[in-house]
C-alpha cells in the first residue's frame, strides 16, 4: 500500500503565506507526477499545480506568480509554497500522487486533505 500524508494548512490573513507539505510512503517504487488539487465549498475539485518526474511544472492560471511547487525526489515529497494568498484561495488542498509500486502496478493516491482558510 501507498500512503500520502499532508501538512501545513491553517488560517492566514489575505496577503500572507503558507507552505504545504506532502510525503508518500509505503510500497511506492517510482513517482511520475506529484501535485496539489483544491476543492472549495460548493465547487468541483481543481488542479492547482503539478510537477513531473522530469521536473516540469504546471500551474492553474489563478495561482501563477503566487504559488510555487517543488519536489524532493529522495524523500518522495512535494511542497506548495503559497504567497500573496487571497480569500478565494480558501479550500481543502489535496496532495495527489501517480506512480508505480514494487509490483509495477500503477498507483494513484490522494491525501486526506488539509484546510487552508484565507480570512481577516
Amino acid at each position: 500500500q501507498v500512503q500520502v500524508v499532508e501538512s501545513g494548512g491553517g488560517l492566514v490573513q489575505p496577503g500572507g503565506s503558507l507552505r504545504l507539505s506532502c510525503a508518500a510512503s509505503g510500497s511506492i517504487f517510482s513517482i511520475n507526477h506529484m501535485g496539489w488539487f483544491r476543492q472549495a465549498p460548493g465547487k468541483q475539485r481543481e488542479l492547482v499545480a503539478v510537477v513531473t518526474s522530469g521536473g516540469r511544472t504546471n500551474y492553474q492560471d489563478s495561482v501563477k506568480g503566487r504559488f510555487t511547487i517543488s519536489r524532493d525526489t529522495a524523500k518522495n515529497a512535494v511542497y506548495l509554497q503559497m504567497n500573496s494568498l487571497k480569500p478565494e484561495d480558501t479550500a481543502v488542498y489535496y496532495c495527489h500522487v501517480i506512480g508505480r509500486d514494487w509490483s509495477s502496478r500503477n498507483v494513484e493516491v490522494w491525501g486526506q486533505g488539509t484546510l487552508v482558510t484565507v480570512s481577516s
